[in-house]
């Protein structure tokens, strides 16, 4: 089995961005996973900003596996979607100056293809935001609690391999689906993986997941990353945690557990 890089998704840590990077380099940590939504604006980065940023990534060893940048709605709401469709664009580039090669952001419901399908604006979206990942380099990528058959649908129709999904355990165990079984479903479909662990809250009518110390819920990672070795993934595993009391011991433990693997 290859071995992945390892990364944590900044905000996890809730810190300030400059100190939340000093954690994760002290913990261990090859990369991080940056929101430009909420951590940090892209419009106050000029070029000497943005030189000094990727200094202080460079003293710190660590690569910017990712880029969230989760609008305040998804791209299957049509309402104004022209402008979330150009910040995601900026988004993307910025991401790819940042060292980023996926930007991670929301796609909205995804229909069952034996249903309604996606709808025309999601697909299309995708499709301008896969055209703009071939010639920036940073892909599109998006989290999702659809069947994972309902997700390659979707990837599929906007152009596989120019965009993708974000791997994220906790969203499909709450909605009844194995994440080992979406991983070999979905394949090279599959552009970032979150190293979360949840358990099922059977009591919610709708769905739903608590948030786990890794290795203590229903994600079967040693099965989980198995099949994504099969799978030809060689991305990083992104950690968040959000409900830990302690997030940065919590963090530590799972960077361990991981390795142990």
């Amino acid at each position: 089995m290859a071995t992945l890089p390892i990364g944590i998704q900044t905000r996890s840590l809730r810190r300030p961005l400059r100190r939340a990077l000093e954690t994760a380099a002290e913990l261990g940590a090859e990369g991080v996973e940056i929101d430009v939504r909420n951590e940090l604006r892209i419009a106050d980065f000029s070029q000497t900003a943005l030189r000094q940023f990727r200094r202080v990534l460079e003293d710190l060893r660590l690569k910017v596996f990712a880029v969230a940048y989760p609008t305040r709605r998804p791209i299957d709401d049509p309402d104004d979607l022209e402008r979330r469709l150009l910040a995601t664009r900026e988004a993307m580039t910025f991401a790819y100056k940042l060292g980023a090669r996926v930007v991670i952001g929301r796609v909205g419901s995804i229909e069952d293809a034996e249903e309604a399908g996606p709808t025309p604006s999601q697909a299309e979206a995708l499709t301008i935001l896969g055209a703009h990942g071939e010639h920036t380099g940073a892909r599109f990528a998006f989290a999702s609690a659809a069947t994972p058959e309902a997700q390659c649908a979707l990837i599929d129709q906007a152009g596989r391999g120019v965009v993708g999904a974000a791997l994220h355990p906790p969203l499909l165990i709450g909605a009844g689906h194995d994440p080992t079984e979406a991983a070999a479903t979905l394949g090279d479909r599959v552009l970032h993986v979150h190293a979360v662990d949840a358990v099922r809250e059977p009591t919610v009518s709708d769905g739903g997941a608590t948030e786990v110390q890794l290795g203590r819920g229903e994600a079967d990672l040693p099965t989980l990353l198995a099949t994504l070795d099969e799978r030809g993934y060689q991305g990083p595993l992104t950690l968040e945690r959000h409900n830990a009391s302690d997030p940065v011991a919590s963090l530590s433990d799972a960077i361990a557990y991981l390795r142990t693997m």
